[in-house]
């Protein structure tokens, strides 16, 4: 349990809605209908199901895990929690018409997404419909970092923007949320001091690896394929277990790599919080992954991360990122179900907690040659 700090946090941070207490009648699982994007059907045109957020949470409404009386509802990341670790520069170029009315703003969204025709649209509907939905997803890894911390577990069921660094976006990643998230802990929660990140995306992590490069409070262990995006050699430095795979590693290799080096991470370093990038685009037949795990190896595979940290009684963080088959929401569903059924998360972890002013839901209601990089 983290002793709680006020929404302004240490000395010298800022005023922000993201660290609000929580009832005890919510599960620390975090998530907004904002999360998905649907824009004149241009979100197709990649292959990232831009969607699944609301698959997932409709899955697990369908298995009455959760309701929306439960769900804490993800708040807007502000421009000045983005500006704890993005440049301004960055965040302008993003929002700002800085030479040619609406379209070099345009140019940096249509590169970071890889949606060319967005290029050709007015930025304020850019905004509207594609980084604030990218913003309100970061938002809610940050308030999934405190929620860990308050309750042991806590999940993001959107995030995982592994790509995107301090003052660069790419591979659909607009803003860093994973380094987000680990600063606000280390400026605002006491007694969290060090963090690790197991990233399992198939794509190496190289934006909070940037981020985290010279920071010796972090320690970084990232599985991927080799052979695709980004290959970004400077920033495999700050990789402290790396663990590189070839086209089409099956479960069983997988699965003993993933056990014995997050056993070895965690051995060689105790964390006082795991942020999990639980990225499902390792699934057989994704068209970016380049790997061949079965949909029962990707529920083996969160089974036996959130095992480790119960084991050790260390807070885990997860964020759902890449995954880019119609069937992905229904996998992350099914892994979220199966660590309830294994008492790794569930309501008895939620006990104690105080009041809160956070909104909760309310019912109104792979081949070489792609073209495409990723989450």
């Amino acid at each position: 349990m983290s002793k709680k700090e006020d929404s302004r946090g240490k000395k010298g941070s800022h005023q922000t809605e993201l660290y609000a207490e929580v009832p005890s009648t919510c599960l620390p699982i975090v998530y907004s209908p904002e999360y998905n994007i649907t824009f004149m059907g241009l979100e197709k045109l990649h292959p990232f199901d831009a969607g699944k957020w609301g698959k997932v949470i409709h899955f697990l409404k369908e298995e009455q895990f959760i309701n929306d009386e439960v769900i804490v509802l993800a708040r807007e990341a502000s421009e000045a929690d983005l500006l704890v670790v993005h440049t301004a520069r960055y965040l302008n170029r993003l929002k700002n018409a800085i030479l040619e009315g609406s379209r070099e703003w345009s140019l940096v969204v249509a590169t970071i997404t890889e949606i060319p025709p967005l290029l050709f649209l007015p930025n304020f509907l850019v905004q509207r419909k594609v980084l604030k939905p990218l913003r309100t997803q970061t938002g809610g890894t940050i308030m999934a970092g405190k929620l860990a911390m308050d309750r042991g577990w806590a999940i993001n069921v959107g995030g995982g923007f592994h790509h995107c660094s301090s003052d660069k976006g790419g591979g659909f990643c607009a803003y860093a949320d994973i380094t987000l998230a680990i600063k606000f802990l280390f400026e605002r929660v006491e007694g969290v001091a060090r963090a690790t990140i197991i990233d399992l995306d198939a794509h190496q992590g190289n934006g909070h690896e940037r981020d985290f490069l010279e920071d010796r409070r972090v320690y970084i262990m990232d599985v991927y394929n080799r052979h695709i995006y980004p290959g970004d050699g400077y920033a495999k430095r700050a990789i402290k277990r790396k663990v590189e795979l070839d086209w089409g590693t099956e479960d069983m290799e997988y699965l003993q790599k993933v056990e014995l080096h997050s056993e070895g991470a965690l051995n060689e370093v105790r964390p006082d919080i795991i942020i999990y990038n639980a990225g499902t685009d390792i699934l057989d037949g994704d068209p970016l992954g380049g790997l061949a795990i079965s949909p029962q190896g990707i529920i083996k595979r969160d089974e036996i991360i959130f095992r480790a940290a119960r084991r050790r009684g260390i807070p885990i963080l997860m964020v759902t990122s890449g995954g880019y088959q119609k069937k992905t929401a229904r996998i992350i569903a099914d892994s979220i179900l199966n660590l309830h059924r294994q008492g790794l998360i569930g309501e008895e972890a939620v006990e104690g907690a105080g009041p809160s002013h956070v909104p909760l839901m309310m019912s109104k209601s792979v081949s070489s040659g792609a073209m495409f990089s990723a989450i």
